[in-house]
């Protein structure tokens, strides 16, 4: 049984940290982008940072749409129920494409709040709205992609999955330097380029999603009769299930865009060597998430099904290959930290600035893998109010270091960046812990 366990995390991981290994590209090739753009590069690279802040905003408080989606899925997997697989995609998809409708209607009081909210230079900020504005219309192909993203988890078919990142990934990267810089005697169009390429490359993976429902999965769901008085009937039920996830979010919100806001306070440069340290430190999440969406999916089926033992199997299953890469990466940022820096910009003067926070990256590995792969066993286990109490306290324990320090530190410069990373970790120690001790409140599901 073990060894067949070992194959089905494996199956369902390798997928998914194939296609993560490409998501830190997008967002290093973005800033790389902006940081070759010219003379101004802290600026483009700031308004990356703060334009991409905006859209955390928007979509992190609809990520129930995948994070729901998929252990919802997953149990119904796991009893062999394909009328609700069938009817969790759709419901999802009628969401993603509402809130996507709304969200458009409302881009501009929206971003005219988010620019209230942020403490950037008058050029970053200008340059963000300028990203926004393009980058807005891909909204219903992100939020469909959430929900199509999850419920291929919870199918437990994460190479689904893997191509339609894959796809997104490749696209993105390809289109946004094309865009931005030309080719041959053409141009390109400069920083509205890197927008621009994101919008091209979330509706091709759409269309790529939409192509393997049709064909991949039609047989499946063959027969299955769905209709607007279930998807629409249920949906206080549905939000009343996520709200916990929803407000997990928001939690989730406050950190990422707490980071980015009060980086901003300390020139660009700063602000530009936070963004910096804050896509290498992704770089390990990028790979441990594989081994959570294998829990997250196992998790939720052996639940569904009822198997206790399996369930347990899989939990130590994922855990142990989950912290065998730990030490691998601690190694890897030790090697490669400088060469990293160096792909994210050639400004001598952030380059000068990034250098004095490398040591905070050999810290990811051991003190991200616990909480990375907790989020994935408790979201198949649909228990979102431990999820939900967890960012509770580690968004505590972030603004308690922060200002704690400040009050104490008066930190400026260089000071004010280790600060802001030293409250980052803090927060992912107390989710760790806490997931740890709340863990086995997912036997009550047996």
């Amino acid at each position: 049984m073990r060894k067949n366990l070992n194959k089905e995390i494996l199956r369902l991981a390798i997928p998914s940290i194939f296609a993560n290994m490409t998501v830190p590209l997008v967002g290093m090739v973005d800033t790389a982008l902006a940081g070759h753009l010219g003379t101004h590069s802290a600026s483009y690279i700031g308004a990356i940072s703060v334009g991409s802040m905006f859209f955390s905003l928007l979509y992190w408080s609809f990520s129930f749409l995948r994070t729901g989606t998929s252990g919802l899925t997953a149990q119904a997997f796991g009893r062999e129920d394909m009328q609700d697989c069938g009817l969790h995609l759709y419901r999802g998809l009628s969401l993603s494409l509402i809130i996507a409708a709304v969200m458009l209607l409302l881009q501009t009081p929206f971003l005219k709040f988010a620019v209230l909210i942020t403490d950037g230079s008058e050029a970053v900020e200008s340059l963000a709205q300028q990203y926004f504005y393009i980058r807005v219309w891909a909204a219903p192909a992100t939020l469909s992609l959430m929900t199509f993203r999850g419920w291929f988890v919870g199918m437990q078919q994460t190479m689904d999955s893997m191509w339609t990142d894959l796809i997104i990934n490749i696209v993105n990267i390809g289109a946004s330097i094309l865009l931005t810089f030309g080719i041959g005697s053409w141009e390109g169009i400069g920083f509205d380029g890197i927008a621009l390429g994101t919008v091209i490359a979330q509706y091709c993976g759409l269309a790529y999603c939409c192509l393997c429902l049709a064909f991949k999965y039609r047989k499946r769901l063959n027969g299955i009769s769905v209709s607007k008085e279930q998807i629409f009937g249920q949906i206080s039920d549905y939000f009343k299930m996520n709200l916990n996830l929803l407000v997990r979010s928001f939690f989730f919100i406050m950190i990422y865009i707490g980071y980015t806001m009060l980086s901003a306070k300390f020139g660009d440069v700063m602000l530009s060597c936070g963004a910096i340290m804050m896509q290498l430190l992704m770089l390990f999440s990028y790979f441990t998430d594989g081994f959570a969406y294998a829990g997250e999916a196992l998790s939720g089926r052996f639940i569904g099904a009822r198997d206790k033992e399996s369930f347990l199997a899989s939990v130590k299953g994922v855990f142990i290959w989950s912290l065998s890469i730990t030490g691998l990466f601690m190694i890897f940022y030790v090697l490669a930290d400088e060469p990293l820096l160096r792909m994210m910009t050639s400004d001598a003067e952030v380059l000068e600035a990034c250098n004095n926070f490398l040591p905070w990256l050999v810290l990811m590995p051991p003190l991200g893998c616990i909480a990375f792969t907790w989020d994935g066993i408790f979201l198949g286990g649909t228990d979102a109010k431990s999820l939900r109490n967890s960012m509770g306290g580690a968004t505590i324990a972030f603004f308690a270091i922060w200002y704690i320090g400040k009050w104490l530190l008066h930190p400026v410069g260089t000071t004010a960046i280790h600060l802001l990373l030293a409250a980052y970790f803090a927060h992912l120690i107390f989710r760790s812990i806490y997931l740890s001790i709340k863990w086995k409140s997912l036997l009550a599901k047996f």
